[in-house]
């Protein structure tokens, strides 16, 4: 049984998108190391299916020319991508092992529009030396900045873990065997892959990135990149919500906590967060994956409605969020997907309100099946959710659909815990297995084309993708 920490699902991303932006760029990455000690002079990168269709929205070249350069994507400063970019574009070399290949991305990446067969997120990267090639390689990204690569078995974490689970009637047999409570079984294994010590640390810088994230999108304004001139709202939100200066997440948290809110004003808030996230991401700015770009702001904003609203329970209650979260994440991922390109956007926004929503019910004092119960409540009303991103760009509808991800991870969670979950008619894994049945129903026009939906039906002036 594949293993997947909760690392794998919340990781440190540079956007607009995990798949079409971190999961070429991790290609490419992979790619460099293969041919640094090959003779190469000229490189081709084509980009397929909806790699292809949504690509230029989704800075996957600017994501692939990146990797080429051997930038980490976690380490990268987001302030200086454009700048890198152009002067690539400028001196029309780069450098790898003992090569200087001439490279001009607008003819070297090529968006061929075609699907070929595999996976609909597919890149093939070629390397050439005197108009022969040398080398080819394929490339899958699928899902949440995972990558897979053609004719060769992923070297993965196999029958390691203490308490290997790959679905929820896993969960409840070690519950039942050892007394241990969600987190604490999902620690046990992370401790198997790395320190209780690391884990902890871990846990903090990705909490630490959601509140960088946070802050820098509540106090930037202006308009989004790509065309579609979308205003930037949850600086305007922030201002309905406080007229005190903010200069840090600790004056964020001061405010906050030093006044009582109304209920439409904690939907602000909540929206104020959803929105905040994403915006950073559309603009490639640093968040966390939770389990992707699009769906980043969901996490974030139910964790914050909790941190600043709701009473604590649990002296270790951020880890327990994120352990409950990420588990529920790798159900999905192992029972059916985080693609949007694979399963539309009940793939993405589904799966992190579905996180949100158990996670949350755990620390607020939830019971194991309580926060099973949460999940799926969650996931079954986002079942079917497509995504058709105008322009290709993960900005209409996707930045509002965080926000509504996350009232709806919230609902779910207060239905839990004043629910019985002995009388629930829907478990989790039949959840998850629906999900899966209706991503392989739904036509190809809803997963991240921009070829159906919202994507077919506005129109906005933009060159075809």
């Amino acid at each position: 049984m594949e293993s997947i920490s909760i690392f794998d699902i919340f990781k440190l991303s540079i956007g607009p998108s995990s798949s079409h932006t971190l999961g070429p760029w991790k290609a490419a990455l992979d790619f460099i190391l293969e041919i640094e000690n090959l003779k190469i002079d000229k490189l081709k990168i084509e980009l397929y299916g909806s790699l292809s269709k949504t690509g230029k929205g989704h800075a996957t070249d600017k994501a692939i020319q990146l990797g080429l350069l051997g930038f980490d994507p976690e380490m990268i400063e987001t302030d200086k991508i454009e700048v890198i970019v152009a002067k690539l574009e400028s001196s029309k070399r780069i450098s790898i092992g003992g090569n200087c290949i001439v490279f001009l991305s607008q003819d070297d990446i090529i968006f061929k529009n075609e699907y070929k067969l595999g996976h609909p997120n597919t890149v093939v990267f070629e390397g050439y030396f005197k108009n022969e090639i040398i080398i080819k390689r394929t490339y899958f990204s699928v899902g949440g900045g995972f990558i897979e690569k053609e004719g060769k078995k992923e070297v993965s974490r196999k029958n390691k873990l203490p308490y290997p689970i790959k679905k929820t009637s896993d969960l409840r047999k070690y519950i039942q065997q050892t007394k241990l409570t969600i987190p604490q079984i999902v620690m046990e294994n992370e401790k198997s892959l790395r320190s209780e010590e690391e884990v902890k640390l871990k846990i903090d810088l990705l909490f630490e990135s959601i509140k960088n994230s946070v802050l820098k999108g509540c106090l930037t304004k202006g308009i989004l990149p790509g065309g579609l001139k979308v205003v930037r709202r949850a600086n305007n939100l922030l201002i309905s919500l406080t007229d005190q200066k903010i200069t840090s997440f600790k004056d964020l948290e001061t405010i906050i906590k030093s006044n009582t809110y109304d209920f439409n004003a904690i939907n602000k808030w909540i929206s104020c967060f959803a929105l905040a996230v994403n915006e950073e991401n559309a603009a490639m700015g640093r968040i966390v994956a939770a389990p992707t770009n699009g769906s980043a702001g969901v996490v974030p904003a139910v964790l914050l409605y909790y941190y600043f609203f709701c009473k604590k329970k649990y002296e270790n209650d951020i880890a327990q969020f994120f352990l409950t979260a990420g588990e529920l994440g790798s159900l999905y991922k192992k029972g059916a997907t985080i693609s949007a390109a694979m399963g539309g956007c009940q793939a993405e926004i589904g799966v992190s309100s579905s996180m949100a929503a158990g996670a949350l019910t755990k620390i607020l004092g939830g019971n194991h099946e309580q926060v099973l119960m949460a999940s799926e409540i969650a996931m079954e009303h986002h079942l079917g959710l497509t995504c058709d991103p105008i322009g290709g760009l993960v900005q209409i509808p996707c930045i509002e659909r965080n926000t509504m991800g996350a009232i709806k991870a919230i609902t779910a969670a207060n239905l839990a815990i004043e629910g019985n979950p002995a009388n629930m008619k829907v478990n989790l894994d039949t959840i998850i297995k629906t999900m899966w049945e209706t991503a392989q129903g739904m036509d190809n026009k809803y997963k991240e084309t921009s070829e159906g939906g919202l994507a077919l039906n506005i129109s906005i002036g933009l060159p075809e993708c």
